[in-house]
């Protein structure tokens, strides 16, 4: 059985700090690509850009790697993957091809409706004039409208109406973000019900499902305000019950995996499989290609057993010759702080102060995601983007996980830093609908031994 020794971690975000912090404590020796100031206190950090491919293979041979994890959805989609696999280095991650079930959300719906996989009611469009044509001429309900490529989380908007469905359109259209992703365009059913996520590790045949989480995709408290790329999760979410894991594991993730085969795009990596449970069961909204960010940190702060051998065994294609893996008991919460005007323009390099008390509490991870160090003093930590840091906290319970992320939240401040304060609330309420629902049945009077 092969260990890997070398691991190298392609991205610079709080998920590839929290797979480098995690992988470092499995006993790799790990490089991260371009990493970001905490990367560097885990890892050695080298100045090559994710979608540099040339340069990540020289790195490869020249630090010996005898792994790569790729941790953004571009170089996957990009075709990362296929160039240093053909190149002989063992890389963790699925082909440009099968990386279309994020990169191309066409791709994903079509798959969706062969395989038979629940999901929402679509059409799709090649052309914004087409899709604004069909909104005009169709009855004023809620839908989904969707950019069909990367767009960095920001390409997909629920909207209420007609009108809300329309300035979507307009904003694919004049934006030039959009401007290569919003060439296909997708209308959706918008449903309705609880949103998770639940994340898989594949090797194209074995699937190991990772425990449920929730994301806050929302920028403000009470989920208000613009899209953006993920301001919190929480792990597990309580709305998922064992037996609702089991249908969303043969209703959907195993037929994607066999549909992927069949396709001849077998899959391997990690399948995300972003949910709605609604009135009729789990729907897929979306399929991302590797680990959620902020999902990753909540999960690697949970995951007791070594992930260097659940990637190990998913790249050598023995996933079922492994143990499950083993997670440590209670609840985990991740809070992001941002820059002020995320997830618009935002002011980069501010000091940032407070990261040495936060990190010093009992359970708490601040993970790094737009951070540098300044090139006058090593020591201060500067911000380069919108999602900074991502407070992560473990406990016994959810409402103690909570309570302890944002314990680390208080101790760390930069000029117009903010985050939403109700991370893992919805899961909290539920936690007493439930423990309410339960109290009424079991003080309910008996019918037996009645006369």
């Amino acid at each position: 059985m092969h260990r890997s020794k070398n691991v190298l971690v392609v991205g610079n975000g709080g998920r590839e700090h929290a797979l480098v912090w995690k992988l470092t404590r499995d006993g790799a020796n790990v490089f991260a690509a371009p990493g970001n100031a905490g990367t560097a206190e885990e890892a050695t950090n080298l100045p090559i850009q994710a979608t540099d491919s040339d340069a990540l293979l020289d790195a490869v041979k020249q630090h010996e790697i005898d792994l790569v994890v790729v941790g953004p959805e571009a170089p996957l989609v990009n075709g990362l993957v296929d160039k240093l696999t053909e190149a002989g280095v063992r890389t963790f991650g699925p082909s440009a091809l099968a990386a279309q079930l994020e990169g191309s959300k066409i791709f994903c719906k079509e798959l969706l409706h062969t395989n038979d996989i629940p999901t929402a009611t679509y059409r799709q469009f090649n052309s914004l004039d087409k899709a604004r044509s069909f909104l005009e001429s169709r009855e004023d309900e809620p839908v989904v409208v969707k950019a069909d490529g990367l767009a960095a989380g920001k390409g997909v908007f629920v909207c209420s109406n007609r009108e809300e469905a329309l300035d979507a359109i307009n904003q694919l259209q004049r934006d030039p973000q959009f401007r290569t992703a919003a060439s296909g365009v997708l209308i959706e059913e918008r449903l309705d019900g609880v949103e998770v996520s639940v994340i898989a590790i594949t090797d194209g045949r074995t699937i190991v499902t990772l425990p449920p989480l929730q994301d806050h995709k929302a920028a403000l408290d009470g989920d208000r305000g613009p899209n953006t790329g993920g301001m919190g999760a929480f792990c597990p979410a309580p709305f998922v019950t064992q037996s609702l894991m089991t249908e969303i594991e043969e209703q959907i993730l195993v037929p994607t995996v066999h549909g992927m085969r069949r396709r001849r795009t077998p899959f391997h990596g990690i399948l995300y499989a972003g949910l709605m449970l609604t009135s009729q069961g789990p729907k897929v909204l979306e399929f991302n290609v590797r680990f959620g960010d902020p999902e990753c940190q909540a999960l690697c702060i949970r995951l007791e057993s070594s992930l260097l051998d659940l990637i190990d065994a998913a790249v050598d294609r023995r996933l079922n010759e492994i143990p499950s893996p083993i997670w440590k008991s209670g609840a985990s919460v991740t809070v992001v702080m941002a820059s002020e005007g995320y997830p618009e323009t935002v002011e980069k390099g501010h000091a940032i102060r407070g990261l040495g008390p936060a990190s010093e509490l009992n359970n708490v991870v601040v993970f790094h995601a737009a951070t540098t160090t300044s090139s006058d003093n090593p020591e201060t930590v500067l911000t380069t983007g919108g999602r900074v840091l991502g407070v992560t906290a473990h406990a016994e319970s959810l409402a103690r996980a909570k309570l302890k992320a944002y314990e680390g939240v208080k101790e760390i401040r930069w000029r117009g830093a903010w985050c939403r304060k109700d991370i893992a609330d919805k899961g909290l309420r539920h936690e007493q609908e439930q423990a309410a629902s339960e109290s009424t049945e079991s003080s309910s009077p008996s019918s037996e031994g009645t006369a």
